[in-house]
């Protein structure tokens, strides 16, 4: 059996797919977004940082490793625990990172394991990889929580150190398959919410049919600063506004009234 680099699993999550969750998030990630919430997931390995603090007046030193390499068994054993808030709830399993996809092994044993014991399976994906990855894990997978940054060539590379297209192919792979998908878009002031990014967004959901159940708009915010400091040095979204809710709602009636898809605010 196959072991996995995880950073974190989180109980009873609720915005990470339908009903109380628990989420596992997997480090390594092609991408570098700016604004990422998770900087401690970009290096698929196992790192160490030092976090101080100060006690009457003295500083003190702490050692933290993040990551650890974990076996199926024990991560279904750690999921188990809450299996009867997930299915009294509607909630299930969700893989986040990072990018889950990019332990495809790993991914597909430990979905298959959730399928065996009944639980709904979500997966929040950049869409960042290889098609047969995602072919690997496509039939253990109830809903795709996928990550739109932009639609914008340019601007993807620029703000993500990526090109988009291998996100939009296996983006259109999914509708083609009729996987149920759920668009995350994160809302990032100057960058993606501008007119032609709303139209770009318009014309993928029509494209896109029932297969896309909702839009969840996810509003910038700064809470991953201090982590961004301490993985990459520094932050490069640090000039960037948080949206004013007004705006945030402003594009949610807009896309739900051009597209008739359910748009909502968070996660």
């Amino acid at each position: 059996m196959s072991k996995g680099l995880l950073f974190d699993i989180k109980r009873f999550a609720v915005h990470d797919g339908p009903g109380i969750r628990t989420t596992v998030f997997f480090k390594g990630c092609p991408l570098r977004c700016a604004w990422c919430h998770n900087p401690e997931s970009y290096r698929k390995q196992v790192e160490k940082t030092v976090n101080t603090r100060k006690l009457n007046g003295r500083t003190y030193r702490e050692e933290e490793k993040v990551g650890e390499w974990m076996t199926v068994e024990r991560v279904m054993g750690m999921i188990g625990k809450d299996a009867v808030f997930m299915n009294e709830s509607g909630g299930g399993v969700t893989f986040s990172g990072g990018e889950p996809l990019m332990q495809p092994v790993f991914l597909e044993e430990l979905a298959r394991a959730c399928v065996g014991e009944s639980l709904h399976t979500c997966l929040d994906t950049s869409g960042y990889a290889g098609n047969d990855a995602l072919q690997r894990v496509f039939p253990y997978i109830d809903l795709f929580l996928y990550d739109i940054k932009s639609l914008d060539k340019e601007r993807h590379r620029r703000y993500t150190g990526k090109s988009n297209r291998l996100i939009l192919e296996n983006l259109r792979w999914l509708i083609k398959m009729r996987a149920n998908i759920r668009l995350r878009v994160p809302l990032i002031p100057g960058i993606n919410d501008r007119e032609e990014d709303l139209k770009a967004l318009e014309d993928l959901l029509s494209e896109a049919g029932s297969s896309v159940q909702g839009v969840d708009l996810l509003p910038y915010h700064k809470l991953a600063a201090p982590k961004h400091k301490t993985f990459r040095g520094e932050y490069a979204a640090g000039n960037i506004q948080v949206p004013e809710g007004s705006a945030m709602e402003y594009i949610r009636q807009r896309l739900e009234k051009h597209t008739n898809v359910p748009v909502g605010v968070g996660g």
